[in-house]
């Protein structure tokens, strides 16, 4: 603990410096980044009408794009007592678009009955030929304490991103990625295809190939093969998916993924059930019905609202084949002006329980792992997770931008300190090599988010497990 509350305290004293150095350059960020501040309101009971919506500060996205998500139009009647929320569930929806980084709302009063608004937004920067470079493996606290931070586990190359690409909130990505996997992706995904704005496609395909290959995991730690002379595993794939978004907060969609995946026979002697079949390469059709529902105030980082998902998915091939069932929940909610809970599950099952080493994969080796078990991995063909999370906005504010920019003038920083309990679940029906399995799995512990533009989201967490375990983990990105 006292590792702990020394990094803790030297956070907040580098924040405070900061913004005392900078004092000049800092002002006091609004409660949420959704907030709509307005001037009182006179009578909560008189109807007004708005005149008309006035859309400025947009350059390459279209205006019927930005008018769908505002949940008025000219001409609309609004009680006075419904205008706040009016105004803050159009900032909200705005931004979870993640078009812009700050959307503005403003009424402007124009009689006694009439009323305009004008909504200013800020694009993004949508244009992003960067370097890529990314850690192979499953999180941050396993490249640098098991495997030693080493460089040969790193992927590196070029993600050529066009977001926003006509203006649709359509996105255009190539990505040619060397390092620890090879791999070749290009992907178009456009969810405005028609005048009505409610269908959507997305399409892509892709090469990947390893010299190293996770082949088993013994005692709750993946094992891994290396081979410098030759690939061990290749797949390629094509993926199609189309979505129906009837309303704002709900999407449906079917996607269909057809995969052709090889592996160097040396794999199967390692674990002859790999593929469950004696075969070095196999080919399979993923068909998948996904609904999901969001109304939350921001979605990478929500304090307000409810989330939910449900998947159903059926894997059609000779050697692998299933039924996977998923759901996922994220509810958040304001108990105090500065304290906020939040409340994640997530459940899968798939059958039948009798799977390959490639279709048992479950907590611990994607975003379905539990705070304080990163070093873990725990097979299963059914499980959950339940998280129950207190936090307490600690810092609020915007620093100026020193790099004069008409668009991003303003930086956001918010800081939540907080604690945090897991809950979990793994079954699998050959268990001999995990203490995990099959049993209830707790952790527990004490955190800090960091929160700024561009969606992105720091989490210093240090965390407990029943195994007696105890450690600082760090995570770029707000699960669920």
């Amino acid at each position: 603990m006292q590792r702990i509350s020394r990094i803790f305290f030297v956070i907040l004293v580098l924040i405070v410096s900061a913004q005392i150095a900078f004092s000049q350059s800092i002002e006091k960020a609004p409660p949420s980044p959704v907030t709509v501040i307005i001037d009182p309101i006179d009578s909560f009971n008189r109807l007004i009408q708005i005149t008309d919506v006035i859309i400025t500060g947009f350059k390459r996205t279209r205006p019927y794009i930005i008018e769908r998500e505002i949940p008025f139009k000219k001409g609309d009647p609004i009680y006075l007592n419904n205008l706040i929320d009016k105004l803050s569930l159009c900032k909200q929806q705005l931004m979870n678009t993640r078009l812009f980084v700050d959307v503005t709302v403003t009424p402007m009063k124009l009689d006694s009955t009439h009323l305009l608004v004008a909504v200013d937004v800020k694009e993004r920067w949508y244009l992003f030929p960067i370097p890529y470079f990314k850690i192979a493996s499953r999180n941050l606290n396993t490249w640098w304490v098991e495997e030693n931070h080493s460089l040969a586990r790193v992927e590196y190359g070029l993600k050529f991103q066009q977001n926003n690409f006509s203006g649709r909130n359509d996105n255009f990505n190539i990505w040619l990625i060397s390092g620890y996997t090879q791999q070749l992706s290009v992907r178009y995904e456009n969810p405005n295809i028609d005048k009505s704005l409610k269908h959507g496609i997305n399409l892509g395909f892709g090469i990947r190939r390893n010299r190293e290959l996770n082949y088993i995991v013994d005692s709750n730690k993946q094992k891994f093969f290396k081979q410098q002379d030759y690939f061990l595993t290749n797949r390629h794939y094509v993926d199609f998916s189309y979505t129906y978004r009837p309303a704002i907060k709900t999407r449906h969609s079917l996607r269909a993924v057809y995969s052709s995946l090889g592996i160097n026979d040396t794999i199967l002697k390692l674990n002859p059930r790999y593929f469950g079949s004696d075969n070095t390469r196999i080919r399979f059709l993923d068909i998948g019905y996904n609904l999901s529902y969001i109304n939350l105030d921001y979605v990478p980082y929500p304090l307000k609202g409810f989330a939910g998902e449900a998947n159903l998915s059926k894997r059609l091939g000779r050697y692998s084949h299933f039924w996977q069932l998923t759901a996922k929940g994220n509810y958040n909610i304001r108990l105090l002006p500065s304290t906020f809970a939040n409340f994640q599950a997530v459940g899968t099952v798939r059958v039948p329980f009798d799977q390959p080493y490639i279709s048992n994969s479950l907590m611990g080796t994607s975003d379905f792992y539990m705070r304080g078990l990163e070093y873990y991995v725990v097979e299963g063909v059914a499980g959950g997770i339940a998280r129950a999370t207190l936090k307490n906005e600690i810092l609020s504010l915007n620093v100026y931008n020193l790099l004069r920019s008409k668009t991003h003038d303003k930086i956001p920083f918010r800081v939540f300190l907080k604690t945090f309990a897991d809950a979990g679940y793994s079954y699998s029906k050959n268990a001999n090599y995990s203490r995990l399995n099959n049993k209830l799995l707790r952790t527990w512990g004490i955190g800090l988010d960091i929160v700024t533009f561009y969606d992105i989201v720091i989490r210093l967490e240090y965390s407990f497990n029943q195994l007696g375990d105890r450690g600082l983990f760090f995570h770029t990105q707000n699960d669920w």
